[in-house]
């Protein structure tokens, strides 16, 4: 079974350009309680390297283009998420990277929790271990 959830996220054009609506409950699988950006990420600088232990998200790429890498303690996957209209659900106790920015990226981020320092897992050595169990 794949780590990478990719889901569309229809968009309206018309001549003024266009518009991505992201509704929770309705095309994400839960209740949006978070939401940041992360953006002027500085060339051959990645991001990332944590999991979660409860809290789930959403990422897109609202601009520019960024490699995810996802990993659930048996397999790792790699996505490049480069496109406003595609969004990548990232479950809990999945680790991620983010690696080649593009100078333009701006990834957004739709969480399913607020900040908790707790919920997180830093170390790679602590996460397989626990993944494994």
């Amino acid at each position: 079974m794949s780590i990478v959830k990719l889901i569309d996220l229809p968009s309206l054009e018309d001549n003024r350009g266009a518009l991505v609506s992201i509704e929770a409950a309705k095309n994400i699988p839960f209740e949006v309680k978070r939401v940041y950006y992360i953006y002027g990420t500085k060339k051959g600088v990645s991001r990332g390297f944590h999991a979660h232990k409860n809290l789930q998200q959403l990422a897109v790429c609202v601009s520019g283009s960024c490699r995810m890498l996802l990993d659930n303690g048996k397999s790792r996957e790699e996505i490049w998420l480069n496109t406003p209209e595609v969004g990548l659900i990232i479950g809990n106790s999945i680790w991620r990277e983010m690696h080649d920015f593009s100078e333009d990226c701006v990834l957004l981020v739709l969480a399913s929790e607020h900040y908790d320092e707790s919920d997180y897992i830093r170390d790679y050595s602590v996460f397989i271990k626990q993944a494994t169990q």
